[in-house]
């Protein structure tokens, strides 16, 4: 097939190219490289299937327009702000990539019929408050700008598949963690504590550290997205994808802290964005696609620790 992947020289993007490029597709990359980076992609090079890389913008109508001329059967939409802080900080420009940015990939999907898989995120989820975990029915909760702008993102993409019949699938995957994370102050947490163990630093908590995670691995997450463009079982729904399992963050800290004295807590820079508990119920994606996600989250961490200690050493962060 003809796959365009927007945002797929970033993080969980460039996972995604790999395994489509890894099944004999066609790809096309589109990324502004605000939050990929050229070096995510460096390994596609020279890959047959690799059909072009476009550094560009999804606000930029007539980019996505030319992108669109190669027939797409399928779009993976992941290009987005995807920094809580940054939306509550600047509201405007997440309304724009993930509300406006969307409407344009949207737009050239229905002129071509082309299934869009929108990426979207745990984060408009209110709370978990059972063991049985959030199912796709939980309530939303759109608690930061980047929260209220998915769930725009996701009306904007169902209303295509209830006026238009157009094929898409809203993807809500858990907290992702891996190899290319960014380990930074705008990267992830499990990244963050790595890096900053790695180098002998303190691993700050925001708040008591009692809030959880639902940690799922990259490569597991980019298996469950690609699995929903595959699938027509799942046009028109929204799916969960997460390990299945919580962990607080203050044990999430021990578990990579080789000094526990180097665990500290500080204060929230977003408590009123705070999820106190996020917790997966990822059996849709089991029944409707046979997704289940295979890596545990201490081998999880193994693989991540590996690659940043690769990665500081050869100063590729």
């Amino acid at each position: 097939m003809n796959i365009l992947v927007t945002g797929g020289a970033g993080f969980i993007g460039r996972w995604v190219v790999k395994r489509l490029l890894g099944d004999g597709h066609r790809v096309w990359i589109l990324d502004n490289l605000s939050n990929g980076q050229k070096e995510n992609i460096r390994e596609f090079e020279g890959d047959k299937n690799l059909a072009g890389v476009i550094y560009g913008d999804i606000k930029d109508i007539r980019t996505v327009e030319r992108i669109f001329e190669n027939r797409l059967d399928i779009c993976y939409h992941l290009a987005a702000s995807i920094n809580v802080q940054d939306s509550i900080d600047d509201p405007r420009t997440t309304f724009k990539n993930d509300v406006v940015g969307t409407f344009n990939v949207l737009e050239q999907c229905r002129r071509q019929n082309t299934k869009m898989v929108f990426m979207s995120t745990c984060m408009v989820y209110d709370r978990a408050t059972d063991e049985a975990g959030i199912a796709e029915n939980h309530p939303t909760k759109p608690a930061s700008p980047y929260a209220g702008s998915k769930i725009a993102g996701e009306n904007m993409v169902l209303s295509y598949w209830h006026a238009y019949k157009l094929p898409v699938v809203v993807a809500r995957p858990f907290n992702t963690y891996g190899p290319f994370q960014k380990s930074g102050g705008e990267g992830g947490v499990v990244a963050i504590f790595i890096k900053r163990n790695l180098e002998g630093l303190d691993l700050n908590i925001y708040g008591d550290g009692t809030q959880t995670r639902d940690f799922l691995f990259v490569e597991d997450c980019a298996d469950f997205v690609v699995e929903c463009g595959y699938s027509d079982k799942v046009n028109g729904e929204i799916v969960n994808a997460g390990l299945g399992t919580d962990i607080c963050i203050n044990d999430l800290a021990a578990l990579i802290a080789s000094d526990r004295d180097k665990i500290k807590h500080v204060s929230h820079i977003h408590p009123q964005s705070e999820i106190p508990r996020l917790l997966c119920n990822n059996s849709k994606a089991f029944s409707l696609l046979g997704w289940r996600p295979r890596v545990p989250l201490q081998e999880g961490i193994k693989r991540t620790t590996e690659w940043i200690s690769l990665s500081m050493k050869s100063n590729f962060r």
